[in-house]
């Protein structure tokens, strides 16, 4: 059971057909370097606990889930992270980029608690943890994915990191911004 639900929280990060996810790591890594891995690994596990906190709650009922105004804010938070990387200066913005990261977390773990819910039996813990697992680890592998394409961009086409991020973060915005307008649950 264990490995199902690692592997179900791995697919949940790596899937293609949910890219929302990969945008959103895209966009939180687009104003760092490959050698600021450490600040990285923080802000992914600071998301991770996020999306854990509400998957939780969601899956448990503690907390009521509108999957239509999830769905809305999960691309509204990849264009408020591709703003902040155009606008903050990354070395003042440090602490309050780690929260950002936490608070939108928990709402990317509402946004599968529908799903996991009718799938989960009488056990919670295990599968919950297992899920959290596999998710942390779809993302390490997504973020090395970034930051090697980020090195031969970088250093091989003589790309500037801050250009790599106005880049990055544009288009990540303005993907975002197209799904957040598809998705108004108005």
């Amino acid at each position: 059971m264990f490995s199902t639900y690692l592997q179900l929280g791995f697919e949940h990060i790596t899937d293609l057909n949910g890219y929302d996810h990969m945008l959103f790591l895209l966009a939180l890594c687009a104003a760092y370097v490959y050698s600021d891995w450490k600040k990285i690994l923080v802000l992914v596990t600071a998301f991770t606990l996020g999306h854990s906190i509400t998957l939780a709650l969601a899956v448990l009922n503690i907390i009521p889930v509108n999957g239509a105004w999830i769905e809305f804010l999960i691309p509204v938070t990849i264009v408020a992270t591709a703003a902040k990387n155009l606008i903050a200066k990354q070395d003042k913005a440090a602490i309050a980029t780690y929260f950002m990261a936490l608070g939108f977390g928990l709402i990317h773990g509402m946004g599968f608690s529908n799903y996991l819910r009718s799938l989960l039996g009488d056990e919670l813990l295990m599968p919950l943890f297992a899920f959290n697992v596999g998710l942390e680890v779809g993302q390490l592998i997504v973020v090395t994915i970034i930051f090697g394409l980020q090195y031969v961009v970088v250093n091989t086409i003589s790309v500037k990191p801050r250009q790599w991020n106005l880049i990055v973060s544009l288009t990540a915005g303005a993907i975002s911004l197209l799904l957040a307008a598809q998705r108004i649950p108005f």
